[in-house]
């Protein structure tokens, strides 16, 4: 099982786990998170393999303040309005991403947008000692309840990671409320800790609430689609098409790709997780028309990715999309 230290003491010893790339399960007002640096792939991917989570959704970047989230994310007026009434505390917003802000595409999930949140305690006072954001979904097993206490991380994952940092049972108890910022106005995409109406008297707008186009990110059939169209499972390779390899064997023709990344030359699925959504950037930057993905196995992180893959290959209406 993993060690179990109360908050006060743990500072140094989640600071130094969470920047050598491991998962750390830390307290935070609303549920207990499973953190890890979201400026390393494969931190995040431990994440993933940690709870069992079968798709690569997008996770909640936690700040220490509003300084450092507008690094990471842009910032309206109606924005700062926001974190100025709610953070630290449990509102996350999801604002456009900062180009260029060292956030791992697997955070995003190749959305154009980030989720953010300053949060109360232990967690902020983690991100503040470590200098980096954090990646924090709830710190359970995928699908399963929600933890608010310690012993109950540590019963769920105490055999998948090193550290449970303790700070007794939650205050809140669910999770953030989730908004997204448009130029539109507001759109709520999950109640949570801080009530609609609250919100609503801040902004001085009322919360839209059919959030067609914006439901929770990774539920649509066709997700993070390449301009490119997607082959899956080759085992041939066609003259000037890109291809996304996996493993040390390559499919036939591979040497007539026009561009070819390989998820992991070793087979390693948690580092083809954590290049998976950069490498089909690049192959897309390269314009083929079709990228080929040779086989990846579905077992362990394999099933996210070959998620996330089906999702980008899934019919479009129209031929090529932007991303």
């Amino acid at each position: 099982m993993a060690e179990i230290l109360p908050q006060d003491i743990a500072l140094d010893a989640a600071s130094r786990l969470l920047l050598a790339g491991e998962p750390v399960a830390i307290p935070t007002e609303t549920v207990y998170g499973l953190a890890a640096d979201a400026t390393s792939g494969e931190a995040v991917a431990r994440i993933y393999e940690a709870k069992g989570r079968p798709r690569f959704n997008p996770l909640i970047v936690h700040v220490a303040d509003v300084a450092m989230a507008e690094r990471f994310a842009e910032f309206s007026t109606l924005a700062r309005r926001l974190a100025g009434m709610f953070w630290p505390g449990p509102l996350t917003m999801v604002l456009p991403h900062r180009a260029g802000s060292g956030i791992h595409p697997l955070v995003r999930a190749g959305l154009d947008t980030i989720a953010v949140r300053c949060p109360e305690g232990f967690g902020r006072d983690v991100v503040g000692r470590i200098g980096r954001p954090l990646a924090a979904p709830s710190a359970n097993v995928s699908g399963r309840v929600t933890a608010t206490t310690a012993q109950a991380v540590n019963a769920a994952l105490g055999d998948r990671i090193r550290l449970v940092v303790d700070g007794g049972p939650t205050r809140v108890g669910l999770e953030s409320t989730i908004v997204k910022v448009t130029d539109e106005g507001l759109v709520l995409l999950r109640p949570g800790g801080v009530a609609a109406e609250d919100i609503e008297a801040a902004a001085g707008m009322p919360l839209q609430r059919d959030a067609k186009d914006v439901q929770a990110p990774g539920m649509l059939a066709s997700h993070y689609a390449p301009r490119a169209r997607i082959r899956l499972n080759v085992t041939d390779v066609k003259p000037s098409e890109a291809l996304l390899a996996f493993g040390p064997d390559r499919a036939s023709g591979a040497e007539k790709a026009a561009e070819m990344r390989n998820l992991s030359p070793s087979g390693d699925l948690r580092q083809a997780a954590a290049n998976l959504f950069s490498y089909l950037s690049a192959l897309d930057a390269a314009n083929a028309e079709t990228i080929a993905v040779e086989p990846v196995p579905r077992h362990g992180l394999g099933e996210a990715i070959n998620d996330r893959l089906a999702r980008a290959a899934a019919p479009r209406e129209t031929g090529r999309q932007e991303i």
